[in-house]
Formats: structure tokens, sequence, C-alpha cells
């Protein structure tokens, strides 16, 4: 039993996630560019969480002091920079410095996003959106998409991963569905990390889900929905439909949660059903990417997915870096 619970917490499996992410991104974007295969904005904001946190990781060593949500905060209005040409406020110029800005890849403006890039522009003196003072009541799924390498970072702690991921996701999306989404799959993706099946993962972050400050309840409900609906026979258009079209954060989670468990185990099964229903087939494919990239590994990805894939090194650097930063963070 032990051995089963870090059996994930590994190169293959951290790239697994993060390239199965942004090759269903990629697969779901559908645009290609000078032989690549290109990612939208749903990759690029999972790139500058990477950033964030690593950012917050390499602080407290030398500081002491774990800033993860100020961190990620930060790293966002990178993102938003490479966005806009432009900061929010110009006090923000040190977010300038970084190796991530030197990736002409990233200043591609790739889907709307105008979710995250209006509640980054709004951010300005130092203030941003938190669970306590939120700065929106929107419910898009941007904010669940890129939760991943939370749970890769907290894979030893679910409790943090979930309490990160929803303070991530209070950056730039206000409503309590959105919130609790990201926390759901941050926490998944932790449990996962450790090893565990993908029905014990998903069943864990629920209870999480059900015991967290948040008394919202459809989150839950259609997340138990998905559990169910994996287990039958159900075609999977057709099950995608009883659970909704992706549209919001909570349906995103459920969505990406029903067909990892649908087709657990096969990628291109899983990518190719996310890119083939009435809904989201630009936001689900990268959220079904990173569950079951996460469960098989770098591996049994095909390999000239990755081959063909945009920023794949950067991505699998930062795979790379998480991995690191996990073995190295303290209980805090």
């Amino acid at each position: 039993m032990e051995g089963e619970m870090v059996m994930r917490i590994d190169k293959d499996h951290f790239r697994g996630c993060l390239l199965g992410g942004a090759t269903g991104d990629a697969k779901g974007y559908h645009d290609r560019k000078r032989g690549k295969d290109l990612i939208s904005d749903n990759t690029q904001q999972t790139i500058f969480t990477v950033d964030g946190l690593i950012w917050a990781h390499d602080r407290a060593k030398r500081k002491g002091v774990y800033a993860y949500v100020p961190c990620l905060f930060y790293s966002y209005q990178k993102w938003y920079y490479t966005q806009t040409s432009g900061l929010a406020d110009r006090d923000y110029i040190f977010i300038l410095d970084g190796e991530i800005l030197q990736y002409d890849e990233l200043f591609a403006r790739r889907g709307e996003g105008v979710t995250s890039l209006n509640a980054l522009a709004s951010s300005i003196q130092n203030r941003y959106g938190t669970i306590e003072n939120r700065i929106n009541e929107l419910n898009r799924p941007g904010c669940v998409i890129r939760t991943a390498p939370i749970g890769l970072y907290f894979a030893n702690d679910p409790g943090m991963a979930f309490r990160i991921g929803c303070e991530s996701a209070a950056l730039t999306h206000g409503h309590t569905q959105a919130i609790m989404s990201a926390g759901y799959m941050a926490a998944l993706f932790a449990h996962l990390a450790q090893g565990g099946d993908l029905a014990a993962a998903a069943n864990s972050a629920l209870v999480q889900l059900d015991e967290s400050d948040f008394s919202d309840t459809l989150p839950g409900e259609l997340i138990r929905r998905a559990i169910d609906l994996a287990h039958t026979e159900k075609a999977p258009r057709k099950a995608i439909k009883s659970i909704g079209e992706g549209w919001i954060a909570p349906e995103t989670a459920a969505i990406a949660t029903y067909l990892a468990l649908r087709f657990e185990g096969d990628f291109e099964a899983a990518i190719s059903a996310a890119t083939d229903f009435d809904g989201n087939t630009d936001g689900v494919p990268p959220a079904v990417g990173n569950i079951v990239g996460c469960m098989v590994g770098s591996l049994e990805i095909p390999a000239q997915w990755i081959v063909d894939l945009e920023l794949a090194g950067l991505i699998m650097h930062g795979a790379d870096l998480l991995m690191k930063a996990e073995k190295e963070r303290p209980d805090i």
C-alpha cells in the first residue's frame, strides 16, 4: 500500500498530466501553424500556474514564507501582459523579469479568455479576487482547466490542494460553483498522484467538497451523476447531455470526470470523445487529458501528438520542476 501512495509522483506521470492536458487542448482547439498543433489560452494559463507555484516555492526557500496565492496572481498578471502588451497596474512592472516571458508563443492570443483577462485588468493596487471578496459572479470553466499543477504540487496534501485550488479560482472567477469545482479538480489530481484509482480519487475529492464551508450543492450533484453514468453502457454523447454542455465550471469538472472514468486508461479514446459532443469541445479536452494523462503517464500519449505539440519542451520542463518542488516542499 505504501508503494501505491507514491506511484505517480514521478517524471512520467507528472509529464503525462501536463502533456495530456496540452495535447487534449490542441485537439480541441484544432489549429496548426508551422507544423505544430497550437495550444489555446487554457494551456497558456496552466503554464502560468506552474510558473506561479515554482515562483512561490523558490521564494519560500529564500525567505521561509510561502505565498502561493499572491505568486499565482502575479503569474496570471504575466499572462495578462502577454495577451494585452500592457500591465493592469504600472506597479506590476516587476513581473516582467523571469524566464517564462522569453517564449514568444505565449504572447499569441488564443481563444477568448475574456473572463480571466477582464478580472485581471480590474485587479489593481495589489488587490485581487478572494473567496471572501469576490471579484465577479462568473462561472466559466477556465479556472477549473488550469488546476492540474496545483494538485501535482500538493500531491501529498490533498487538503491544501483543495484550498489553493479554490483560492486560485477566486482570483478570476467569483461564482461559488466555479471556486468549488476548481477545488475539487485540484484535490482530484493530488489523490491521483498518490496512486489511487480514479474512482477512489474522485470520491475522496468529493468528500472534501462536501466537508467544505461552501453550501452550493450543484458541483457535487453533477460529479456524482458523472461517476454513476461512467458505470453504465449509455452512449457518451447522451451521457454527457444529461450532465450539461461544459460551459460552466461544474459541468466541465463533471464531464471530465465522466469521460476519464468511461475511457479509463485509453487516452486517445477519452480525447476523441471529449472533442465529439454537443458543448464545450474546447474546454473539456484539456481537463480530460490532464486526468487521463496523470493516470497513464506520458508514454501512453501518442508520441506524434507530443512531437507536434507547441511548447512541448516547456511543458515537460514545468512538469519536472513541479516534481522536484513537490519532493522539497515541507508540510505546512
